[in-house]
């Protein structure tokens, strides 16, 4: 694959990932986590969701389409794999700021690596997942469209709580190179 394809691609999608790393930093410790929420075990769809569960959400599934495929896929520690159980587990516990931006850091190389190695022939290949069934260079498109969702969701949750959210991001300062 053409560099230009692949700095350009990495341009935007490390953007994505930049806005939501500041809208984690952004976030007050009174609106990270309700302590009335405690001890639920499974998502409602009648409550809003925490922000920092919209954060462990996003960063998990940037882990998960960044792999290789869905099978045998596990994620880094102290992560569970409760985010594919179909009833909508919830984590054994909320995370720290801390621990979703370590993720999100190992989420961010991991995504430099993958775009850094595409060719060609591997972004036309047809993605070893389940669902969705999309080429390489699809799924790569798909994940930075689902983490830009939820960062300009978490922006909308500050911007609601505390007036202010993080600016626009128009390209990564990070190079691709790692």
């Amino acid at each position: 694959m053409e560099t230009v394809w692949k700095t350009a691609l990495w341009g935007q999608f490390g953007a994505a990932i930049d806005m939501l790393e500041n809208s984690i930093r952004a976030c007050p410790d009174s609106l990270w986590h309700d302590p009335a929420r405690d001890g639920e075990k499974y998502l409602s769809e009648s409550k809003p969701q925490e922000f920092w569960y919209i954060v462990f959400h996003t960063l998990f599934f940037l882990d998960f389409y960044l792999s290789e495929t869905d099978q045998g896929y596990s994620p880094p520690a102290p992560y569970t794999l409760s985010e594919l159980d179909p009833e909508g587990l919830l984590p054994d516990r909320v995370y720290s700021k801390d621990e979703l931006l370590g993720f999100l850091e190992h989420g961010r190389q991991k995504c430099r690596i993958r775009i850094d190695l595409l060719t060609d022939e591997i972004a036309h290949n047809s993605a070893a997942f389940e669902r969705p069934q999309l080429t390489v260079v699809e799924l790569l498109i798909y994940t930075m469209r689902h983490v830009q969702h939820h960062a300009a969701q978490l922006n909308l949750l500050l911007r609601q709580n505390i007036n202010s959210a993080p600016r626009w991001v128009g390209k990564t300062r990070v190079p691709l190179e790692p």
